[in-house]
């Protein structure tokens, strides 16, 4: 009688954990996927803005180019990290500072070079004259120097306060567990410094683009002002903000996820975990392929032709002649 109801126990168990392991896969492959493609399209776009002397020499092209290559050192490193908390696989605690750092340095660079292109729509929009006086070759070279160097100096920071770390707690370098910016930063010192730095970040970057935002709503509004070119940087200030809020919350995206983790089974936070993944750490770094890639009238059919890997698209115009 024991033996008759243990047996179909087992198999619902095992039966469960079967349809587990599938969905955790099913979920994992489409995270990788989607994760797969935005970076193809990522380095289609970034090879399109190096194809053509317009691209190399124009201000919003040139931070464009800025903003695509940290998003995709951003997804790479995102990619690499949920390969190996999925694969199960442990790294020593160097290798994993190396990803964990190149993530961190990427997600700073982002939002201060958003920004900047705000700023750059913001003077197009309401200061047409000057607008090719301010932003020249040369103080963008001085603007993406800049940026990197603020970014790099965050990251600075970090080192020296991961070695003071070390020398007053003498922490284990092996790593017990998986590779995680949780499992680097894990004093008490770091979630400090990420909420106070966080913040200012920002708060700053989103007054920026708010304000930019504001100023050329208010200059749309005179008979003076190109209509459609003021309406086209509207929306693009306004994705820069959706944009900006996405990057945000992935920075919380660890605090979201110990707080569901309370009240959800181990599956339900797989799946909010996937979503998580794609809609926090993808999606913000696919947008701007999106905002300009397709809205942009100069980088669409170039951009098009690349990812139609050229032949095919002469062989769709040779059918349809």
């Amino acid at each position: 009688m024991v033996l008759a109801n243990y047996q179909p126990k087992t198999n619902v168990t095992t039966y469960f954990q079967y349809l587990e392991s599938h969905e955790i896969m099913l979920f994992g492959t489409l995270s990788v996927g989607s994760s797969c493609s935005f970076f193809y399209i990522n380095s289609v776009l970034l090879f399109t803005l190096r194809s053509k002397q317009v691209f190399c020499e124009t201000s919003r092209y040139i931070l464009l180019f800025n903003l695509l290559f940290a998003d995709t050192a951003a997804l790479v490193s995102n990619l690499v990290l949920y390969f190996l908390s999925s694969l199960r696989i442990r790294i020593s605690y160097y290798a994993c500072g190396t990803l964990i750092l190149l993530s961190v340095f990427t997600v700073t660079i982002s939002p201060l070079t958003l920004a900047v292109m705000s700023l750059e729509r913001f003077v197009a929009v309401c200061y047409p004259l000057r607008h090719a006086t301010i932003f020249t070759m040369r103080s963008m070279s001085i603007i993406i120097a800049l940026v990197w160097a603020f970014s790099f100096i965050h990251i600075l920071i970090r080192v020296f306060m991961l070695l003071y770390v070390f020398t007053t707690s003498s922490p284990d370098l092996h790593m017990n567990d998986f590779c995680s910016k949780e499992a680097m930063f894990f004093a008490p010192i770091f979630n400090d410094f990420e909420e106070v730095y966080a913040s200012i970040l920002f708060l700053s970057v989103g007054v920026v683009i708010f304000a930019s935002y504001i100023g050329v709503a208010l200059v749309a509004r005179s008979a003076s002002t190109d209509k459609a070119s003021a309406r086209k940087a509207l929306q693009t200030l306004l994705l820069h903000l959706i944009q900006l809020s996405l990057i945000l919350t992935s920075t919380l995206n660890t605090t979201i996820m110990v707080a569901i983790a309370r009240t959800v089974g181990r599956l339900a936070l797989m799946r909010v975990y996937n979503l998580c993944f794609v809609c926090l750490n993808i999606l913000p770094r696919c947008l701007s392929a999106l905002i300009y890639g397709l809205r942009d009238q100069t980088i669409r059919p170039a951009l098009m032709q690349n990812l139609c890997c050229r032949w095919r698209c002469s062989l769709f115009r040779n059918k349809n002649q």
